[in-house]
């Protein structure tokens, strides 16, 4: 079983960790870093953008695991486990499902920035959204 977490870098994310960690210790855990590209840029910008990922996809794989070692190694490596890192571009809440269904990812853990009200009908929510989207279970961790 493999369990996909949305991290960002947030402290929701972080407790999305944790929660992973303690729940899902004996199944692969992947750490999905989702590079927000502007709503506003063309296709042609978003297709460079990916080509250019495609072009040097280990360079860029080692510095989003390198940043994710900085903040969260130490909460795997007191646990013993290992874990993976992926890094795609977009929409967070389309990367996010997007890549839970290609990769056979059987449950996804996000955090919950905990908007409501006006902030969040604004802003929208990404847990919000993957957990309408996705065909595998979602647990948002707050």
């Amino acid at each position: 079983m493999t369990v996909l977490v949305a991290y960002d870098g947030s402290d929701p994310a972080v407790a999305a960790v944790e929660y992973a960690i303690e729940e899902h210790a004996d199944k692969e855990i992947v750490l999905l870093r989702v590079v927000e590209i502007a709503s506003g840029m063309t296709d042609a910008g978003l297709n460079l953008i990916q080509e250019r990922f495609r072009e040097k996809p280990e360079k860029l794989r080692k510095e989003a695991r390198e940043k994710v070692a900085e903040d969260i190694s130490d909460l795997f490596e007191d646990a013993g486990l290992e874990y993976e890192t992926a890094i795609v571009f977009g929409d967070p809440a389309r990367e996010i499902v997007d890549y839970a269904e290609q990769n056979d990812i059987d449950q996804i853990v996000i955090g919950s920035h905990g908007r409501s009200g006006v902030s969040r009908i604004l802003l929208g929510s990404v847990g919000e959204k993957v957990v309408r989207r996705a065909p595998m279970p979602v647990t948002v961790v707050r």
